[in-house]
């Protein structure tokens, strides 16, 4: 939302081509509109609320809904990625995509599910 031009912009553009599956899990879905909801992220977008809440309803309408059948709490340090590892798992992806690659350390490929940078991703899904 904040960077049009970059990595993650790509790779939303790769989603909206059919080129790559984005996964949310409702607790996901109600964390991605609580932080772009925040005036301090919207704004430095340069987006209105209401733009916002397009941009956030648009990006749910890309994604593929998955359902959490299992829970595998406690396995990283911050529970906030909690929710994105259970999603990545329950939905069989291939990866997490994110900046945060200290965050998840080596648990994801525990479960099967690589964790790449965005650029990383958007090499992958160009070759």
């Amino acid at each position: 939302m904040r960077s049009p031009t970059g990595a993650s912009a790509a790779i939303l553009r790769a989603a909206r081509d059919g080129k790559v599956t984005l996964l949310v899990s409702l607790p996901l879905a109600i964390e991605y509109e609580a932080v772009c909801s925040k005036p301090e992220h919207y704004m430095m977008a340069g987006l209105t609320a209401a733009q916002t809440e397009i941009f956030v309803t648009t990006i749910m309408a890309l994604a593929e809904p998955i359902e959490t059948h299992f829970l595998w709490r406690p396995k990283l340090r911050d529970p906030d990625d909690e929710m994105v590892l259970e999603t990545a798992v329950n939905g069989a992806a291939d990866a997490i995509v994110t900046f945060n690659l200290r965050g998840f350390g080596q648990t994801p490929r525990e479960f099967g599910v690589d964790v790449w940078l965005p650029r990383d991703a958007i090499a992958r899904i160009r070759s």
